[in-house]
């Protein structure tokens, strides 16, 4: 993999596309054309609504820039492909924290695909790091700002990450309502 890549699962890439084509689209033409009708409106240094619309207009700019980006470096991964004998992207990873004696479940993703607090950690991650390549049975420790934790890996296995998900995006959360 090409290091300025940047690893992705297809639902993951078709999320950023339908994005970037709704922003593209729908999104910035109905912007421009409020900014219009209120440009007509008068002296724009005192319209607020001018300016709301001039600001959104920039934030959809930026966004469409950033995905333009994201979409470019992608590198569409399969992980239902693979075998999941040992950690790779797309492996959701049932850990017991030799310490505690409990069990932590992590699935390994692309960084826009990432949800930490649901789990889903990027596969640059320290923790992702630290675990790719790994059996069952392995035993390893990761490093943390505050402590040192040991973790044994007791299951590998694969699991649709959108189906993981617990807030997949929909056009609705596209908009600036």
């Amino acid at each position: 993999m090409n290091i300025n890549k940047e690893p992705m699962t297809l639902e993951g890439y078709d999320l950023l596309v339908e994005e970037f084509k709704f922003l593209l689209e729908i999104e910035k033409p109905k912007v421009a054309h409020e900014k219009l009708v209120a440009a007509a409106l008068g002296d724009r240094s005192e319209n607020a609504d001018y300016q709301a619309a001039k600001e959104k207009l920039r934030f959809i700019d930026k966004r469409l820039f950033y995905l333009n980006r994201m979409i470019e470096k992608s590198f569409i991964i399969d992980p239902s492909t693979h075998e999941h004998k040992k950690v790779s992207f797309g492996s959701s990873v049932r850990l017991l924290d030799i310490e505690s004696d409990e069990e932590e479940l992590y699935t390994i993703c692309g960084v826009l695909e990432s949800e930490p607090e649901n789990g889903l950690i990027s596969v640059h991650s320290p923790l992702a790091k630290v675990m790719l390549g790994k059996s069952i049975g392995d035993e390893f420790k990761i490093k943390l700002p505050q402590i040192t934790k040991e973790y044994e890996v007791i299951d590998i296995f694969y699991k649709n990450l959108f189906s993981l998900k617990k807030n997949i995006r929909t056009r609705e959360n596209f908009s600036f309502h």
